[in-house]
């Protein structure tokens, strides 16, 4: 059996207790070193074997696996934050698939969440915006057509774009291009909720320099849009003269 275990945004007691629980039962664990904090290792038991894939290609973990699986091994494939966001676990399903090796999901909290949690805001603000979108800018690998940044910019709501670190001064042309004024509110969270986590707060038009200047190059998320300013309208969930399912509104 196969487990793909999301492990968390950085912090080692962010895991879920179903993680936990699969790291302290696995035999074999193949980890997302580059990104995965390797103090999760801590609760493997003594006779488990580890694997880096941060120095392996698809090819040789899914050997590992196969292995693993001839051995009758119960087999934790760890990837950072949450697996189904930017993850590469599609194409690791279908080989796993094609060999009819059974596995299954743990879902992990993304880096997105640890991001919003250390910035104390919200994504959605009544009045403000209510979407969110998730994604990247392009880089070595394309995104689909319709995807590219200023077309998503278009719709100015609140962005966390992942993977763009390296890449600030083509995301804010890009984000500005797409309608975004310069000075909308901006943040950088490096390693969100590890322990040398950093947090800036700037506008699109400065992302490049504050990053330069906070010595931040990788392994950060970029958020842009109002939220930031934390200005939104009073929901109206929890107003006097609102009526629900539960509860009776003043009139």
């Amino acid at each position: 059996m196969v487990h793909f275990v999301g492990a968390g945004s950085g912090a080692v007691d962010l895991i879920t207790l179903r993680g936990h629980r699969l790291l302290e039962k696995a035999d074999v664990i193949i980890y997302a070193g580059s990104l995965v904090n390797a103090e999760l290792l801590e609760y493997k038991k003594e006779t488990c074997i580890v694997y880096n894939s941060a120095e392996m290609s698809l090819e040789e973990i899914i050997d590992v696996i196969k292995k693993a699986e001839i051995e009758e091994k119960v087999t934790v494939r760890l990837h950072t934050g949450d697996p189904s966001i930017f993850g590469a676990i599609d194409e690791q399903f279908q080989a796993l698939d094609d060999l009819n090796i059974e596995y299954d999901v743990c879902p992990g909290v993304s880096s997105l969440f640890g991001a919003a949690a250390s910035l104390k805001m919200e994504y959605t603000l009544p009045g403000v915006s209510q979407s969110l979108i998730i994604t990247r800018l392009e880089g070595r690998t394309p995104v689909p057509e319709m995807e590219r940044i200023e077309f998503l910019a278009s719709h100015k709501t609140t962005m966390v774009i992942f993977l763009s670190t390296g890449m600030l001064k083509k995301l804010s042309e890009k984000l500005i291009e797409g309608g975004y004024a310069p000075k909308t509110s901006a943040a950088i969270v490096y390693k969100a909720t590890w322990g040398d986590e950093k947090k800036v707060l700037c506008t699109i038009d400065t992302l490049e320099e504050q990053a330069k200047v906070n010595g931040i190059y990788k392994t950060a998320l970029i958020i842009v849009g109002d939220v930031l300013n934390k200005n939104g309208d009073r929901s109206m969930l929890y107003h006097p003269e609102f009526t629900t399912e539960f509860r009776k509104g003043l009139e």
